[in-house]
């Protein structure tokens, strides 16, 4: 039972990680641009949402009322001014400018926050409520909320990209750009809304990190980057909802490793995701011509 157990708690931590992987996979897909900064954004996002609890005295689940749309609209100048000049002058240029954005956001945050770790409060009746299903599994409430907003978060951009008007402008840019401009499309300020829905996910994910374990400047780096890279690789470049089953895919090779010994969750998922690569490097919902 103890491994149905890791399986289910697995895919409940995958929606986590598909939550931080989906606007890194969607600025890669839109603008081939991989953000080094991601996790430390949404470190950034779990700070502003403390800081907006405290000033406001707002309940910590409506937080990112406030939180998302100041993402979205820092990640649309972000990528107007910042990104867009890097793009201008070669993808290796976004690398390294959103590398030294990792570092600056990391150094400013352990200078003027401490070292410290932090939580987003959350009522203690979510963060302890849990129900359980036959004699050994348990199932955390705050886990399956995390985890059913990754679903309606992929949900909506999927509904965005197919039905809306920006968002089949969004799929039209990064299929042909220089098609899109003849009719006439501005791939600059497509580029910044793409840019915001990412920046807002990223927000999304930072806050739900927040309330789900502590979090402190150096995490960002440290463990949430690498854990979303390896959820979109692990899915498949460019494909949502490849982001959500390499994320589950990610959990569940964690959390067996737990099982396995307290200090192997981290190290099953990286010897998954090396699997991964040399068996599939394409990605389990992407084509050839990706890998």
């Amino acid at each position: 039972m103890s491994w149905v157990n890791a399986v289910i708690q697995g895919i409940l931590l995958g929606g986590l990680y598909a939550l931080f992987a989906c606007g890194l996979s969607l600025m890669f897909g839109v603008m081939n641009v991989i953000n080094l900064a991601h996790g430390d954004l949404a470190v950034v996002a779990a700070y502003l949402a403390l800081g907006v609890i405290t000033i406001t005295h707002v309940p910590a689940q409506w937080s990112f009322l406030i939180v998302v749309p100041v993402f979205a609209a820092l990640g649309y100048a972000v990528q107007r001014t910042l990104i867009q000049a890097s793009l201008n002058r070669g993808v290796l240029t976004t690398l390294l400018v959103t590398f030294g954005l990792c570092v600056v956001i990391e150094n400013a945050l352990l200078q003027f926050l401490s070292a410290n770790t932090h939580s987003i409060p959350v009522s203690a009746a979510l963060v302890s409520a849990s129900f359980t299903i036959g004699s050994g599994i348990t199932i955390a409430y705050l886990d399956l909320v995390i985890f059913g907003a990754a679903v309606i978060v992929l949900l909506g951009l999927q509904y965005f990209l197919s039905s809306s008007k920006y968002g089949r402008l969004i799929r039209a840019v990064a299929d042909d750009r220089e098609a899109a401009q003849i009719t006439g499309a501005s791939h600059r300020h497509v580029f910044g809304i793409a840019a915001a829905i990412a920046f807002g996910t990223v927000a999304l994910a930072g806050i739900a990190f927040g309330t789900y374990s502590q979090f402190d400047p150096t995490i960002g780096t440290d463990q949430l980057l690498l854990f979303a890279f390896e959820a979109v690789v692990i899915g498949g470049l460019g494909s949502l909802w490849g982001t959500l089953i390499g994320g589950v895919l990610l959990g569940v090779a964690q959390q067996i490793g737990a099982t396995i010994g307290t200090n192997d969750q981290v190290l099953a998922g990286q010897l998954f995701f090396l699997a991964v690569l040399v068996l599939r490097p394409q990605g389990v919902m992407g084509s050839r011509g990706t890998a």
